[in-house]
């Protein structure tokens, strides 16, 4: 497996203390209600900020056939000593989206903001001679009209609405969480002989414990990524299952199927608040007719 890996940060945010900008223009990717929701909650945007990295995938860390799963005694394990390790490609697909986060976040620094708001991770495929994936993470930096200053700046999916009515309620984010997972199986008796055309409609259970597995870990691998943050809980932004097929590498005239699970969410922990009610106030309402 090799990768591209650039250790500086790009633009303004290789070195330097943070500063907030002097005066200028600043630019953003937030609508005009999410602006409004942003200020309304004593946050001023501060710039547009942009995280990149290019990886390419080499060594996934599978080797052989997979195997097949089986159950025994209520518990799912590999029949087969070949089963697969996606260990040294998922280590690799959390890495390469927390550098582009950290560089995201290194701009948001120089800028002189407190967190990010509206962050969307991609990831798409480019066009380079050895190929290769590109992940980015565009937001946009905001700072509080306030003297205390977190000490991390905090990253977050949810819109501008969306961050104000968690402040109005009592809760902060505390950064982006991710849950990878990847897992194969062999294409054996489970799978095969269960085609719709000879076997009707019905479950395929090979199919269901692959996918089932993935998903399930993903979401434990979320949630330890959370709790890294200090979150009392997490938001989910988003869950993306792909699903891919290969020739087994050991059967020639069988299949491997792998997949992979994404979760993406933003974590969120508990703040003190005063007695005040929750929300923006109630307007008042004046009678404009005369009473007779």
């Amino acid at each position: 497996m090799t990768h591209q890996r650039d250790a500086g940060l790009p633009g303004g945010a290789a070195g330097g203390a943070a500063k907030p900008r002097a005066g200028g223009t600043w630019d953003s990717a937030l609508s005009v209600d999410e602006f409004a929701a942003v200020k309304g909650v004593g946050f001023e945007p501060v710039g547009q900020v942009l995280g990149t990295a290019v990886f390419t995938i080499g060594y996934t860390g599978l080797w052989g056939c997979p195997g097949a799963w089986s159950v025994t005694c209520g518990k799912k394990v590999p029949s087969s000593a070949w089963a697969a390790s996606f260990s040294p490609l998922v280590r690799t697909m959390y890495e390469a989206r927390r550098v582009a986060l950290a560089r995201a976040v290194a701009e948001c620094r120089a800028l002189g903001g407190d967190g990010i708001v509206g962050v969307e991770l991609r990831v798409r495929e480019v066009e380079f001679s050895e190929g290769g994936l590109e992940f980015t993470a565009l937001g946009t930096a905001v700072r509080a009209r306030s003297r205390v200053r977190p000490r991390v700046p905090f990253t977050s999916h949810l819109s501008g609405q969306d961050f104000a009515k968690l402040l109005y309620a009592g809760w902060v984010p505390t950064g982006l969480a991710f849950g990878i997972a990847l897992d194969a199986r062999h294409d054996d008796w489970r799978t095969s002989r269960r085609f719709p055309w000879t076997a009707g409609n019905q479950e395929v259970d090979g199919y269901t414990q692959l996918i089932n597995h993935v998903r399930r870990d993903a979401r434990k691998q979320l949630a330890l990524d959370a709790a890294k943050h200090g979150a009392d809980g997490v938001v989910v932004d988003d869950v993306e299952l792909r699903v891919r097929e290969r020739e087994c590498p050991s059967f020639g005239y069988a299949r491997d199927f792998s997949a992979e699970a994404v979760f993406v969410g933003t974590s969120i922990a508990r703040f003190g608040r005063s007695g005040r009610p929750v929300g923006p106030r109630p307007l008042t309402i004046m009678r404009l007719e005369r009473e007779g």
